[in-house]
Formats: structure tokens, sequence, C-alpha cells
């Protein structure tokens, strides 16, 4: 039996979605920012990923190597304008989100905008850290066997954070409503 929107728990699975929402557009929006106001950095570290030269140099995957240095600045700021696009469709989410939790009267609406841009933000994520990072970058240029040069255990942080969200995101509302203002 609905409440009308007045206890807690009614808002509660609507303000953990715009929490995290919030969250994963905060660190992406400073993950973003990092890697252009320090853009050396970690374009490093994409150079020496796609280069391969810290794996175990085995002659059956090197030929996977990507040496050319304009291709791996592409790449990198490929990711960069990913990054950004993430950050920018989570905090559109996020600020989707707040509205229907400041809704005083009524049970909480209006999420269905905000359900919908919170997804695409937190794929975004999901595409990035597990096909980008996990996938491509772990596996198929062989950063798992770079000691220096190794970031799958932060993508596997990234991609627990943006799939953890999305799971929150996309639970059914406490009230049953799965229509478009869900």
């Amino acid at each position: 039996m609905s409440d009308g929107g007045r206890h807690p728990a009614s808002r509660a699975l609507p303000f953990a979605a715009a929490a995290l929402t919030a969250t994963a557009a905060l660190y992406m929006a400073l993950v973003a920012f990092g890697n252009i106001t320090d853009f050396g950095t970690n374009q490093e570290f994409v150079r020496h990923v796609l280069a391969m030269d810290t794996t175990f140099r085995d002659e059956d995957l090197m030929w996977r190597a990507v040496t050319d240095r304009w291709i791996q600045d592409a790449a990198y700021v490929a990711v960069i304008v990913w990054e950004t696009l993430t950050a920018l469709a989570l905090l559109a989410g996020a600020a989707l989100w707040v509205p229907g939790l400041l809704a005083r009267t009524g049970p909480p609406r209006g999420f269905g905008a905000a359900r919908r841009v919170s997804t695409l933000g937190l794929v975004m994520m999901l595409l990035l850290f597990g096909m980008g990072f996990l996938a491509i970058g772990g596996e198929w240029f062989a950063m798992w066997q770079s000691a220096k040069w190794n970031g799958l255990a932060a993508a596997a942080r990234d991609v627990t954070l943006g799939g953890f969200a999305l799971v929150v995101v996309l639970l059914p509302s406490p009230e049953g409503r799965d229509g478009p203002d869900r």
C-alpha cells in the first residue's frame, strides 16, 4: 500500500540512485579534469600500454603493439573526450533527480528522465573502464603483464562503482510503477 510519498522509505531508492549518480559524476569529472590539466602523466600510461613495452614481450602477442605516437596520442585524446562526455551525462542525470526528490507532496515521481540519462552516463562509464581498460587494455594489449603500467585494479574499481550505481538506478520503484514517469 502506498503512503502517498510521505514516508521516508518511499524516497530512499530515488535518493540512493541520485547519490550514486552524483558520486559517479564527480568521479568522472575529476578524472577528465586531471587528464586535461596533467595531460602528460596518463599520456605516458597510454603510450606504454599500447606499445606493450613493459609486458613479457611474447612474440606471439607483440604484433598487437601500437607504437606510432600519433595513434597513441589520438587514443588518449579519445579517452579524455569520452570521459568528459560521460561526466556531462552523469552530471545531467544527477541534476534530473533533484526536482523529484525535493517535491513535498505526493509520491516521488518524475524520475523517468533521471533514470534514462543516468543510465546513459553509467553505461558510458562501464564501456570505458570495462571494455576499454579491462578488455582492450588488459587483455588485447596485455596490460596485466606490466608491473609499472597496469591499471586493471583501478578499472575494476570503476566498473564496480558504475555497475552498482546502474543496478540501483534501474531497480523498480517500491510503488511498482513501471511507466515512463517512474
